[in-house]
């Protein structure tokens, strides 16, 4: 069963370190690669964060510039399901 986030973005208070973002969603470690994607078409997104503080990463898995949240899980149809 996938992970992903469809609704929101993971906020994380970033290291200077390297991350690995999980592209596929299977990852029971959202929003970082656990490696369930082995034997898929699948690549984790290897990304260095040179600063401290907050990063904003996409937990819906459509962003335009992963691993980083661009605002489209506002823009897909399953993000209108849930809204009262």
């Amino acid at each position: 069963m996938k992970q992903t986030n469809k609704n929101n973005l993971y906020i994380i208070k970033g290291e200077k370190k390297k991350y690995a973002w999980c592209s596929c969603g299977d990852s029971l470690n959202q929003p970082f690669c656990d490696g369930s994607h082995k034997g898929s078409i699948f690549k984790p997104v290897i990304f260095e964060n040179n600063k401290d503080g907050n990063i904003a990463l996409c937990g819906c898995k459509q962003s335009k510039n992963p691993p980083f949240c661009d605002g489209t899980h506002n823009k897909l149809s399953w993000s209108n399901n849930n809204e009262n």
